[in-house]
């Protein structure tokens, strides 16, 4: 057929259910079961076909169906109890922004990735994930939030195995007229379009508009007809391509993502950048700002104190980083833009490296998103140690502990992956506001009303559900293989919904060590294979296409569920998605993580099957070393590090199976006497991880910890015509060129020992080498077992500076004396990035 043109037919909906099409364009649904169960209702088959889309849906369903369901008074008291719930949502007042957080400033967010649901597959894994949580519980708690990234028409990829358990990759073009988008319109009614310079041509930007519950979030999309052909596919893929492909997107995100908010009139005081992907919204934000008459450092003044960073990547390799002739080639003309040089725009990205052999300046994204922002972050507690630890090197002569990299721990929205099965039970509970109060610790300890045959027999059926998913999926999987008869028919008694079930499911990096279960065969068989304890394990995770040693992991995984002794007992699914991960934290009894400490940033898997109570079996790494605690789950191997890669994954794997067979399996199967029981393990997951762990309580954080201080402090340095960022600039710029010519030198009179309390006296002397001195901070610094005390020095006039510094403790101390230069109005006292050491 020679195709000259496409037209969608729009389903005639019977007034009765009329606004299951507008439902249908609110994500709304997404983390509301009983909305979905309406369009699956409707066609089952289809439901399933079409990854669970409404839209998709509501464009198969036959009319005379429709006519059916809207003379079914059951299925219309459904409908009317969504629609009702819907609407006490998106028209509630007294949100928890309105009652804790009245005037905040509006927040905008940038993502390269977005997981909302599986019918909209712009999301790789965890990071996508992440935001996607983030936007949904920013609608909850009613904060002023807009949300920007790309709609990939290819997604990231569609996992299949082979025969042999290798993972190919299928790129599915998405029909947009099926997604639940619609064009963003300016306030005039016309198709919101940007364009943006990259390299030597103008690339053309159209924006789509998602709706999340009461925000909304604008995506960006090239495969318009202006555009070139490869133009066209600069949002085809996420993460696809080689390293121009990136730099492109990377433009887009941030330049075209600055200037879809400013064509839509969208408001922004705080800019988040969720990851170095969006690094470059620093470029436009800096012109705006140099357009309307301010020089370079003060537009950049201006522009970092209202924005905020997030890093998520603990490996100094998932760091991206450029070489200066391929940002030339297309941010070549944004120096001139910003009334800069190249020099002074490239040095703030600057991070030198080995490549080759050779030392080598490379334009890194998270050293231009550190410092474009006056704010940063990790993921958990342990990620902001790593981090500031990776990047203190920006910050010369400061120690670890002080480089301004705090930390947010990640959490997850409970209500997109808590079973509606777990949600009636804690109903019965908890108080009737509980989805609104996910937060609130001391609510959760209702949980402890519950009994254990209601855990149980909630957790079973979950248990059978996914089970059955597990054997439907693989199936298909046989079939599509071409598959004997006998294999096709063993799908149907995969798994046993009496064992002990334990999942494992994320990205196949390697360091997340996907087979380290299987270190000891001969012992995972006989923990496997109890006469009267069984244990089995569902896998699932997709390696990057490139990553050929995390698809070997894969079929490694592949392989071994192949053999006799493990037949029916290991599986391993193909295509994880937000679908499959929701069977499994819903299914499984337990969670598996066992990344390498401490390369796991966060993690939020675990967090989710806690939710649905089960309990985690995991390394204390990420979000789990602040989770555990003694009561709700279990630990693998120890909180340290070693040098030695084959010890740790030794020493991790014993503890690992040590566990398994002395306490879990036990404690599931019976208990041992004086332990816990294995439903006060599930309570206690539930209620300990569900409030801590809560998208909600992460969102509260960051409104708290750096949305509110950052709008503030960006409106102070802003307000005048940027008058404050003006003078900062100014400062920076005179105290950097004086301080080469500072000294500072100091004395201590240090007995060889002291008793705890005793002081000593310092003394230091500064030449200020112009500086004012009041603009100056001496102090000693205490350095005791790698926790730093700072004491400052009191002007005696004259450069002279003096204190008595007290040794409160027993213990061997290292004093030192430097001194730094701070005024009022800084973000941090390393803002400067100037420190001097006696």
């Amino acid at each position: 057929m020679n195709v000259i043109g496409k037209v969608t037919v729009l389903p005639q909906l019977p007034p009765g259910i009329a606004r299951l099409s507008e439902l249908a364009y609110n994500l709304y649904w997404s983390w509301t079961p009983q909305a979905q169960a309406l369009y699956e209702e409707l066609d089952a088959p289809n439901w399933e076909r079409f990854q669970h889309n409404p839209v998709r849906q509501l464009l198969e369903v036959p009319q005379a169906r429709l006519e059916q369901a809207a003379a079914d008074p059951a299925y219309l008291a459904r409908y009317a109890k969504v629609m009702a719930d819907f609407d006490a949502y998106m028209g509630k007042k007294d949100t928890w922004a309105a009652k804790n957080a009245a005037g905040m400033k509006p927040v905008a967010y940038f993502s390269m990735e977005y997981a909302f649901h599986e019918s909209l597959p712009i999301y790789s894994g965890g990071l996508g994930v992440l935001a996607g949580d983030h936007c949904k519980s920013a609608s909850d708690l009613g904060i002023p939030f807009t949300a920007v990234g790309m709609l990939f028409h290819q997604g990231y990829f569609r996992q299949l195995f082979d025969k042999d358990g290798w993972q190919n990759e299928a790129y599915d073009e998405l029909d947009l007229t099926t997604l639940p988008i619609t064009p963003a319109l300016t306030e005039g009614g016309e198709e919101a379009r940007v364009k943006v310079r990259i390299g030597e041509r103008d690339v053309h930007v159209r924006i789509w508009n998602l709706n999340v519950g009461r925000i909304r979030v604008l995506l960006l999309d090239t495969n318009v007809p202006e555009n070139s052909e490869d133009d066209r596919k600069l949002t085809a893929r996420l993460y696809g391509g080689n390293q121009e492909l990136r730099v492109q997107q990377y433009v887009l995100l941030g330049v075209a993502g600055i200037r879809a908010l400013r064509v839509l009139n969208v408001p922004g005081d705080v800019y988040h950048m969720n990851e170095g992907h969006a690094a470059l919204l620093g470029l436009e934000r800096t012109r705006e700002y140099v357009a309307r008459g301010l020089d370079f450092k003060t537009a950049l003044e201006t522009v970092a104190s209202s924005t905020l960073f997030t890093t998520h990547t603990p490996v100094a390799a998932g760091n991206d980083a450029f070489a200066y002739d391929l940002m030339d080639r297309y941010i070549g003309a944004w120096p001139a833009q910003l009334a800069a040089s190249r020099d002074e725009l490239y040095k703030l990205a600057e991070h030198e490296q080995m490549w080759d052999g050779h030392p080598v300046p490379t334009f890194s994204m998270t050293v231009f998103a550190l410092n474009m922002s006056r704010a940063a972050n990790g993921v958990s507690e342990l990620h902001g140690e790593v981090s500031r630890d990776m990047w203190k090197f920006l910050y010369p002569g400061a120690e670890t502990e002080e480089v301004p990299i705090g930390h947010v721990t990640n959490g997850a929205h409970n209500l997109t992956f808590t079973s509606q099965a777990m949600r009636d039970l804690l109903g019965t509970v908890l108080p009737a506001d509980w989805t609104e109060r996910l937060e609130d610790e001391q609510m959760w300890a209702a949980v402890e009303k519950l009994t254990d045959q209601q855990l149980q027999d909630v957790q079973r059926d979950m248990k059978r559900d996914m089970i059955t998913f597990v054997r439907g999926r693989m199936r298909e999987q046989m079939l599509r293989n071409g598959a004997s008869a006998a294999d096709v028919a063993a799908t149907d008694t995969l798994l046993d919904e009496n064992t002990l079930t334990i999942g494992f499911a994320r990205r196949f990096a390697t360091y997340k060590r996907a087979t380290l279960l299987f270190r000891d065969k001969a012992r995972l068989s006989r923990i496997v294979n109890h006469p009267e304890r069984p244990v089995q394990f569902v896998f699932a995770g997709k390696a990057h296409p490139a990553d050929n040693p995390g698809k070997s992991f894969i079929q490694e995984i592949y392989k071994i569920s192949q053999e006799p002794e493990f037949r029916g007992k290991i599986v391993i699914l193909e295509n994880y998605d937000m679908h499959v991960a929701r069977h499994l934290v819903q299914g499984v009894d337990i969670w598996l993580n066992n990344p390498r400490r401490p390369l796991e940033a966060s993690g939020t898997s675990g967090m989710k099957a806690s939710f649905n109570g089960s309990p985690n079996l995991s390394i204390l790494d990420g979000w789990w070393r602040e989770g555990f605690d003694g009561t709700n789950g279990w630990p693998i191997g120890e909180e340290r590090e070693y040098a030695d890669l084959n010890v740790q994954d030794d020493a991790d794997a014993f503890s690992m199976y040590h566990t398994l067979e002395t306490d879990i399996t036990p404690r599931y199967y019976g208990g041992l006497s004086g332990q816990p029981t294995w439903a006060s393990t599930v309570r206690r997951a539930i209620q300990t991880v569900s409030p801590r762990f809560s998208m909600q309580r992460q969102v509260i954080d960051y409104v708290e910890k750096y949305y509110r201080p950052i709008a503030e402090r960006g409106a102070t340095l802003a307000s005048g015509n940027s008058t404050r960022a003006r003078e900062l600039a100014a400062w920076k710029g005179w105290v950097r060129q004086q301080w080469p010519y500072t000294t500072l030198t100091a004395t201590a009179q240090l007995p060889a020992t002291a008793r705890p309390g005793q002081s000593v006296p310092v003394t230091a002397q500064v030449n200020p080498a112009g500086i004012n001195l009041d603009e100056l901070r001496v102090e000693a610094v205490l350095n005791r077992g790698g926790h730093l005390t700072r004491v400052p020095l009191v002007s005696r006039g004259g450069g002279t500076y003096s204190a008595e510094i007290p040794l409160q403790d027993s213990g061997l101390y290292s004093v030192g004396v430097r001194m730094l230069p701070v005024i009022d109005g800084l973000s941090n006292d390393l803002e400067a990035g100037l420190i001097k050491w006696a």
